[in-house]
């Protein structure tokens, strides 16, 4: 049995080079905080709190509900204006409620909208956003690559 065409989120959503990533976790996990950093990046805002997914053939959407579009909440701040990025595919899920444990972990997926999504968690060290947009921009190698 096939789930709904479309779902509505709680997370932040960033595309960059076409590709999004979308940013899940508790409240104050970070997802609005690390959305900011890959923004800082050169990253396009997609949405920020509620993020809009959809069904396209073997790609799932991620889009922003019309009322929060170009709006992003930086703690301390309040909601600060961004340009808004279009709708793009989901490449890749940040869940920023786990822990990554492993120098080289394995391809992990989680299943979105029917479709299996690469999935990543938060490891040690500063550069986790940095990871996440070469990730979108070139993927990842396969596993046995590096020499």
């Amino acid at each position: 049995m096939a789930g709904p065409a479309t779902v509505t989120v709680h997370g932040s959503c960033i595309s960059h080079h076409g590709r999004a990533a979308l940013i899940l976790g508790a409240s104050g996990a970070g997802k609005s905080g690390l959305a900011l950093q890959l923004m800082a990046l050169g990253a396009g805002l997609i949405a920020d709190d509620r993020v809009r997914l959809s069904r396209s053939g073997a790609e799932v959407i991620a889009a922003c509900p019309p009322r929060l579009s170009g709006l992003i909440e930086a703690r301390g701040f309040g909601l600060l204006p961004a340009a808004p990025a279009g709708p793009a595919p989901v490449a890749l899920i940040v869940d920023l409620d786990g822990r990554e444990d492993q120098r080289l972990p394995p391809d992990r997926k989680r299943d979105l909208l029917d479709v299996a999504v690469d999935l990543v968690f938060p490891g040690q060290g500063g550069h986790f956003a940095a990871a996440i947009m070469l990730y979108l921009t070139h993927g990842r190698r396969a596993e046995g690559m590096i020499g």
